[in-house]
């Protein structure tokens, strides 16, 4: 018995991918606008950093337009991660730019209540489109999909990091506690990079790691890899 993807499903499957992609793609601009803003009128340098990060997480979205406007997105699977990729690098480069500047304290950040605001919108609409791009990412077989939702889920740790750095600053005084925990977030988003580069986007075995299309998980794999075809 075979199970695999009708036509019909995977131009579905192919709309939803690029819908998402134009979802991200829009908020993320107004939310990078918006942080920039109120980071450059705070100087504060954990907003302005969330704010060029929400410039890079469009890139990313850019990048899955650009696929799935394509007739046949497996065709630019490869290339598509590789630019993924380097959207992993430039969002690391930025956040631990943003980090160590603020730890040498070159400004003296104020408390913003539009960034505290921003980041609580974030973390609601992030986790949400994450949700919903792994699942379609996982149906559809697509490194480049589940790719970029764990740049958004990066997005959603920043969010996280941003709103509790902004808190502590407002309420304690705390300036370089959102700092030291967007290193680390640095660090994860130079790993994902490099593993997307190599074509080793897999999540929980749902994806190749060989860097081809389709599912290439390999023998010790016990999480489904989405439709595939079997034989019994």
């Amino acid at each position: 018995m075979s199970t695999v993807l009708t036509a019909d499903r995977r131009t579905v499957l192919n709309r939803h991918s690029l819908l998402l992609a134009y979802a991200t793609a829009g908020y993320n601009l107004l939310e990078g606008v918006v942080a920039v803003a109120a980071g450059a009128a705070a100087s504060s340098a954990a907003l302005f950093g969330f704010g060029l990060d929400s410039f890079v997480e469009v890139s990313s979205a850019l990048v899955v337009i650009w696929q799935f406007r394509s007739r046949v997105p497996e065709a630019r699977e490869r290339l598509a991660l590789k630019l993924i990729a380097v959207s992993f690098f430039v969002l690391a480069a930025w956040v631990g730019f943003s980090a160590v500047r603020a730890l040498l304290g070159t400004a003296e950040a104020q408390p913003s209540p539009v960034g505290i605001g921003l980041a609580a919108v974030s973390l609601v609409v992030m986790p949400l489109l994450v949700w919903a791009k792994r699942r379609t990412g996982r149906e559809l077989n697509s490194a480049t999909v589940v790719a970029d939702s764990t740049q958004t889920l990066l997005c959603t740790y920043l969010s996280a990091v941003l709103l509790v750095g902004l808190g502590l600053n407002a309420w304690l005084g705390w300036a370089w506690a959102d700092s030291l925990a967007a290193l680390v977030i640095a660090g994860v988003a130079v790993k994902e990079g490099v593993e997307a580069w190599r074509g080793e986007q897999c999540d929980d075995c749902a994806l190749p790691t060989s860097g081809k299309s389709g599912c290439g998980c390999g023998p010790d794999c016990t999480e489904g890899c989405g439709p595939k075809e079997t034989t019994v």
